[in-house]
Parts: structure tokens; sequence; C-alpha cells
């Protein structure tokens, strides 16, 4: 585990000419093996890591969204964010692991007379993160890569062509009218502007070649021709394709669905317009979601009245389980949010066209406003029916641990797909989250350029009501058993899934960095048992990360 970050006030510090500056951070004696330590270089925070005898210096914040590097899990040479799971190495600063884009800064340091010194230049301390080197397009390249799809997945499988020497034409399509962007905000922080959440900017886009068409939905595809076409009846060849179309959010099918104000959260545009229609107004919430329960929980001081409907007894039931819907429930019970549980909707009734009543199938009836359905998603997958490739019953495509579909030359990627699960012995499975998404479009890209590398990943998500966030790690889908560590009264607790004997997840609230260690476990192949579950110290527990 960690040690506990302790800024050391610099005994030296000197500049050059160039603006490097080099700092005396401590005493060699202080810091033992295996330990993080956040140390101060020109008032500047970096880690300092010390990994058999040998110290390394980087960046202290992760770039994904500014965690103390100091508190995450060390292994190896593999470091691991305490909040949502990205890793870094410690030799290069490189990205190992997902959700952040970029990289650590690697500071030199040198050990003299007992004493520590690290060298840094200042605009290096100052900027933090590190974009991974790329190549450039060259015009000369007849080769093409389309991506379907402006999500994570096809942002990652763009970049990661760049930076492994691919030098032809990168083409991301997408029905959307933004770059990529940081879908899980839409939910958490309905405030924000489509820009506040842009993961690269247009300008980064353009800079590396990677050409992107907004507002171009995909209505088929020619596999034989290589050859894509598109709503506004344009089309475009390729030699290789990656489909990353995701998701659309499940339709209500009861009457009154099609009222006004009546709601989907998937874009900028819609967590913009529910903020607006709910501020003041009351709100019904069909199905207790991640989605529907973040909106909700941001919604909570903003709309007269949040009430939610919902068939399952408890919020996340089906992932998190009863006891953790309980914790979440009586969070948002006690900001005032009312709960339907085990009910269901039987109509809509409006107003000069616009929602004003939920109908309940026991007959209540809930003042409603507006109306946000999160029942559930469907793949983007319609333009494919009637062609050769490989998708279940639900319409997900079918990929192999490649993200190759049946089609030579064609992969998938993100929540369109279904993929075999090594936490679940191999069973396929489609997993609705960032993290896996980007691991995904990484894959496929590595593929592409025929370097054979199999998806290797542990699941990591989060969910974040009233500044707590519950972290989740692995895949515990058909658990049978859970251990409960700590107290889920006080909202503090560590939560095990277990199949089989063995744990397959764990979720947590307010345990940091214990997800994000048993995360390093599983992804290293450790089998952790029950006995050693129920023998977890929820404040240090370093022998789950042991192979």
């Amino acid at each position: 585990m960690a040690a506990n970050p302790s800024p050391c006030t610099p005994a030296v510090t000197s500049t050059d000419g160039n603006d490097t500056i080099t700092t005396e951070v401590c005493k060699e004696a202080d810091v033992g093996d295996g330990e993080l330590r956040e140390v101060l270089v020109a008032g500047y925070p970096v880690l300092l890591v010390r990994n058999k005898q040998e110290f390394s210096a980087l960046s202290s914040r992760c770039p994904h969204y500014g965690a103390p590097l100091s508190k995450g899990v060390f292994r190896g040479e593999r470091l691991r964010c305490p909040w949502h799971g990205a890793c870094f190495n410690i030799k290069t600063g490189d990205i190992e692991e997902y959700p952040s884009l970029d990289c650590l800064r690697c500071f030199k340091v040198t050990v003299e007379d007992g004493k520590v010194f690290v060298t840094a230049k200042r605009k290096d301390l100052e900027s933090g993160l590190r974009v991974k080197d790329t190549s450039k397009r060259c015009p000369l390249s007849r080769a093409t890569v389309l991506l379907l799809g402006g999500g994570v997945a096809a942002l990652v499988c763009a970049e990661t062509l760049r930076q492994e020497g691919f030098t032809g034409r990168v083409i991301m399509a997408t029905k959307e009218k933004h770059v990529p962007y940081d879908k899980s905000k839409l939910s958490k922080e309905m405030n924000l502007k489509a820009e506040d959440i842009y993961m690269r900017t247009p300008e980064f886009l353009d800079a590396h070649g990677i050409e992107l068409w907004t507002e171009k939905e995909a209505v088929s595809v020619d596999f034989q021709r290589q050859k894509v076409h598109f709503v506004d009846g344009s089309s475009q060849k390729y030699h290789q394709l990656l489909v990353a179309t995701g998701c659309h959010s499940s339709l209500l099918n009861v009457p009154g669905a099609d009222l006004q104000n009546v709601c989907v959260l998937q874009t900028p545009e819609d967590s913009s317009k529910i903020l607006e229609l709910a501020t003041g107004k009351n709100l019904v919430i069909i199905g207790a979601s991640f989605i529907g329960m973040e909106a909700a929980a941001f919604l909570s001081d903003k709309a007269a009245a949040v009430s939610v409907v919902e068939k399952r007894e408890f919020p996340f039931q089906r992932v998190l389980g009863p006891q953790v819907g309980g914790v979440t429930m009586k969070m948002l019970q006690n900001k005032g949010v009312k709960f339907y549980m085990k009910a269901e909707l039987r109509e809509l009734r409006g107003k000069d066209g616009k929602v004003a009543e939920a109908v309940l199938a026991s007959g209540e009836n809930l003042p409603a406003d507006v109306v946000v359905v999160g029942i559930g998603t469907f793949p983007n997958s319609a333009f494919l029916k009637g062609t050769s490739i490989a998708r279940d019953a639900s319409g997900t495509i079918l990929v192999d641990l490649h993200m190759q579909t049946n089609i030579p030359n064609v992969f998938a990627a993100g929540d369109v797909v279904s993929f075999p699960v090594a936490l679940l012995n191999g069973e396929r499975c489609s997993i609705h989250h960032q993290q896996v998404a980007e691991v995904h479009g990484h894959t496929a890209a590595l593929n592409m350029l025929k370097k054979e590398k199999q998806l290797h990943t542990i699941p990591f998500f989060w969910t974040t009501m009233f500044g707590k966030s519950i972290r989740y790690a692995g895949c515990g889908m058909g658990y049978t058993d859970t251990v409960v560590k700590g107290s889920l009264e006080q909202h503090k607790f560590l939560i095990f899934y277990i199949r089989d004997g063995v744990v397959r997840a764990a979720a947590s609230l307010s345990c940091d960095p214990m997800v994000a260690l048993i995360a390093e476990a599983l992804y290293t192949g450790k089998h952790i048992s029950r006995e050693e579950a129920e023998a977890c110290d929820i404040n240090n527990a370093p022998s789950l990360a042991e192979t």
C-alpha cells in the first residue's frame, strides 16, 4: 500500500539558464522500498517512487480527473490511480490502463551523499501531463482506416494508430455534433457546456491527422466492396473498419410516451434541456439506473420535486445488489427524492401536448412536468441488418479478444459489442464502461496493425452522488454471494461479489484505494477467495495484490 503523502521542504534549489530546476526533496533513508511520496520541487508537487532501491519521479496527479497518485496502488513498475483505475509505468510515465488518455511526465532523480535530488524543467512541472508522440499523416499512403462512432473507443483507436506509426488516413465518422466528450459527466454535472467535457479539441484531432466527420451517420456497409454508405448519400471506402457506434437509450412503450418533455439523456444538449425543464418543476425519472440516479442527485436541489419509478426493489440492483442499492436509495431519500419501487408506469398524460402526469400501474398519479427515461439501452447496429456480420439476438456485435468480427478487416469496440470476459470464464458480455471502451479501441488499433494483441483488462467504473463516489472493479455478473466489510450505514464500506467461491468484483464507498488494489490483484491473475475477502482489513490489505 502507498504511504501517506508527506511533502518535504526543499533544502537546496538551483535553476540554470534553461529554467531547469534541481531541488533536494528528501533524505534517501526517509523513503522505504515500495513507498509513494509526494514532494515539492520549486513549489510544484512531484511524486517520488522508490522501487527496489531505485528512485523515480513523476507527475503527482492523474491526468484523468486529478487524483493524488501518492494515494494509489503500486506493484512492480505499475502505478494505479486510486479513483478510477488508470495505470502508469513508473519508468516511462506511459499510460498502461485507461480511462486517462494522457501520460505522466518523468523527471530526473539523482542521489548524492544520502540526499535525493529531482531535476525538472519548470514548464514540465506546470503541465504535469504528457501526450504520447505520434506519427504524421503521409499523403503518399493510400491506406484508410474508417472509424464509425465518435465516442472514446473510436478516439482511442485513432490515437493509438498514430502512436504506433500508422501514416495512412484516419477518418472518424459520427452522427454526433461534437468531438468526443466525457459522457460520464452528462448525468453527474448537468450544468456543463459541451465544450467543458471535450476529451480532445478539434485542433488536437487536426494536428494529429485525424479527420472528424460530424453529423455523418452510417446507414449501410458493403463488406465485400469495403464501402460504407452514409445518410447524406455519400460513401467512403476503407481498408480497415472499426464499428464503435455505441448504444441508444431504450424508449418507453406506454401511452403518452410521445408527449413533449419526455426525455432521454444521451448528449450534452439533452443534459442542458433536462436541467432547464426540471428547474423548479416536478421531475419523474423512469428507471433507477446509474444515469437516472445521478440525474436525480444533481437535480434534487433544483427541481421542485423528484420522483423515481423502478420495477426492482433497489436502485442499481442488477449490478451492485440490494445492499449498495439500499445505501444510495437512502442517500437520495435524505435529499427529498421519492421512490416508487417495485412499480411500473402505465401511461403518461399530457396537457397542451406536454407531459403533465405519470400514472402508475397501481393507479397512483405523479405530477410530471418533465420525465427522464433511463430504462436501459439497445445497440446502434440496425444499419448492419441483413449483412453477414455476426450479432446476437439483441443486436450486439460479436468480437473475439482481438476485437475482430467474423469479417476480415472489420473490428468493433465499445458498448455495441459483446466480447469474452475472463472474469466470467470466457462468457460473452456487453460492458458499458468508458474505460472498457477505451481498452477496446486501443486493442483494435494494435490488431489492425498486425500486432496480435489480446484484450486484457479489469472493468472499472464509478458513480457519483452528492460528492461521494462508489467505485467498482471487475465483473460480478451472476454473483451468488457477497462479503461486506466496514459499515453500509456509515457510508464507509467495501463489498466483494463472489461467484464459484472466488471474488469476481468489488465495490466501495470512502475506502480508497481498495477497489484499485483489488483491480490490480485481479489484473495480475490473483484469485481472491471468500476467506481472503472475509479476512480483509478495509484500511490495509496488501496481501490481496500478491500474485
